[in-house]
């Protein structure tokens, strides 16, 4: 199943139902509401090579197949190790033969070996498209976000994992990791990005910098995320 962005893009998907689609420069992004625990997942495509990237590989294989398509998959990278984002990793993986990729500290916890472990400031790339790796832990060890700053000087597009949502930073399990977790959004997020900047986050609808930058430090340990 080919699929292209034609009806105006919401942001809005329901699980096991029909996904979004947005045509960014360089980058066809088709948003994925993935199983019952309300997970989205992301499948971006380089427009000028059409190889394919999938961030967070959630559940439901048949409907990720149906959008993939025949040109396959040649990455799979995982935000952050919850069982809730990985459900499909295995047979995902299996089926195509995608390389998998995470953050060091968060592969170990993975349900198989990733081909690639990342830190803060790599770059992953899908065809001609550069996505840099953000370490925004607190919500996990080895959360990770994946940035997109197009060519042509647009705003950036964050996939932000479980580490920020709309309503807030994601859910932590101690002060400590609240306090690293917001640590991390205000340096590499806030401090560092316009409040332009789109953000697909891991659950729930769209947001942007701006409208999380208010709140951010007031949300934590009770954030929006599960």
């Amino acid at each position: 199943m080919a699929y292209t962005a034609q009806a105006p893009y919401t942001g809005i998907v329901d699980a096991f139902g029909p996904a979004d689609f947005r045509q960014l420069p360089d980058l066809l992004v088709a948003k994925m509401g993935l199983g019952p625990s309300g997970v989205n997942g992301y499948m971006l495509r380089c427009t000028r090579t059409q190889e394919q990237l999938l961030v967070d590989a959630a559940d439901d294989v048949m409907f990720v197949a149906a959008i993939m398509g025949s040109r396959g998959l040649s990455t799979i990278v995982t935000t952050h190790a919850h069982d809730a984002h990985v459900q499909a990793l295995p047979d995902l993986e299996e089926s195509t033969f995608a390389a998998t990729v995470a953050h060091a500290d968060d592969s170990g916890a993975l349900p198989i070996p990733t081909t690639r472990s990342v830190q803060d400031g790599d770059v992953i790339t899908v065809g001609e498209v550069a996505l840099t790796v953000l370490h925004l832990p607190g919500h996990t060890p080895g959360s990770i976000a994946l940035l997109y700053s197009p060519a042509d000087g647009s705003a950036p597009h964050l996939f932000s994992g479980d580490a920020l949502m709309s309503g807030g930073p994601g859910a932590t399990s101690t002060p400590e990791e609240r306090d690293r977790l917001l640590d991390a959004l205000g340096q590499k997020v806030f401090d560092a990005l316009p409040d332009e900047t789109w953000i697909y986050p891991g659950h729930g609808e769209d947001t942007t910098v701006g409208r999380e930058r208010a709140d951010w430090r007031t949300a934590g340990s009770d954030g929006p995320a599960t």
